[in-house]
């Protein structure tokens, strides 16, 4: 996955998307399937982004000795994230849309079926009235996602990947 800083071209807002790779962007941007979450717009392109660039194995982070507040906080100025001393830029309303799309992603699955590679064969079934309808959830390719959009059948991405429930971490 690669991460693009993104902006709309009539309003400058500024968002991230996921992407398998530059090329998978540039098609969803010909495609016209990209729009900005803020105001709808499918203008939208690559903004400007610092690269990131990772420290060595063997270093670890500086920490400034102590803030106003007590806590340690980086060169950039934030504190850090965890025990090992990683910088988080996340604000706590960041954190807590994180937090509660991760809360309902887990409650629709918990009430959905895995169904797989067959994700596309069975919600073009429940479509048309084949099988009998509930939720279900599954892996499709994007030829697939593509057909299953023209042909008006309703699905919708998951926002975190999911692995299959016979992969054990």
């Amino acid at each position: 996955m690669i991460v693009f800083d993104l902006s709309c071209r009539s309003a400058g807002h500024r968002f991230e998307g996921w992407f398998r790779s530059s090329e998978d962007f540039a098609r969803q941007q010909n495609d016209g399937l990209l729009c900005c979450p803020e105001c709808g717009s499918s203008e939208i392109e690559k903004a400007v982004m610092a690269p990131a660039v990772g420290r060595k194995g063997n270093q670890m982070p500086v920490v400034r000795p102590e803030a106003a507040a007590g806590e340690p906080i980086s060169p950039a100025g934030h504190a850090p994230d965890g025990p090992s001393g990683q910088v988080s830029t996340m604000t706590p309303d960041m954190r807590h849309a994180l937090d509660t799309l991760i809360r309902l992603q887990k409650a629709a699955l918990e009430r959905s079926t895995w169904v797989g590679a067959d994700f596309a064969e069975q919600a073009r079934a429940m479509h048309y009235g084949e099988r009998a309808a509930e939720a279900i959830h599954g892996q499709a390719t994007h030829e697939e996602v593509e057909d299953l959009i023209d042909e008006g059948v309703e699905i919708a991405p998951l926002p975190f990947p999911v692995a299959p429930p016979d992969i054990v971490n």
